[in-house]
């Protein structure tokens, strides 16, 4: 099957709308820390609910999510191609998967400090 390019705006941009949302079907029914990650911002989703938080906080726990959600797929996605290059294990492939993981853990601490910034002032 060839590749054919959509030349069309508009139904070009429905495709690639419907490759995006399958993309992120994939990542959260596939991959395990996407699983984790998507449930953990389902749960901050409900305790905003529950406690009422306002647009502020809305604004940046859904951007949080968004980043960590983001990087991960970019994380998963580099992990993958590294995967199929070169499925042996290699010193540079270790190297380059572990930088990609430590921007994840970068957008996690950020995502969690958020989470603290918002959520403890409401228990104390």
């Amino acid at each position: 099957m060839a590749f054919e390019k959509d030349n069309s705006f508009f139904t070009g941009r429905l495709k690639s709308i419907g490759y995006a949302f399958k993309g992120a079907l994939k990542l959260i029914t596939t991959e395990h820390s996407v699983m984790v990650q998507f449930s953990l911002a389902v749960l901050m989703v409900a305790a905003g609910f529950y406690f009422d938080i306002n647009r502020y906080e809305w604004m940046m726990q859904l951007l949080a999510f968004g980043l960590v959600l983001g990087i991960e797929s970019m994380n998963t996605a580099i992990e993958k191609v590294a995967d199929f290059v070169h499925p042996e294990f290699h010193q540079k492939i270790g190297f380059i998967k572990d930088i990609a993981a430590g921007g994840v853990l970068f957008a996690a601490l950020a995502a969690i400090a958020v989470g603290l910034l918002i959520y403890v002032p409401k228990f104390l």
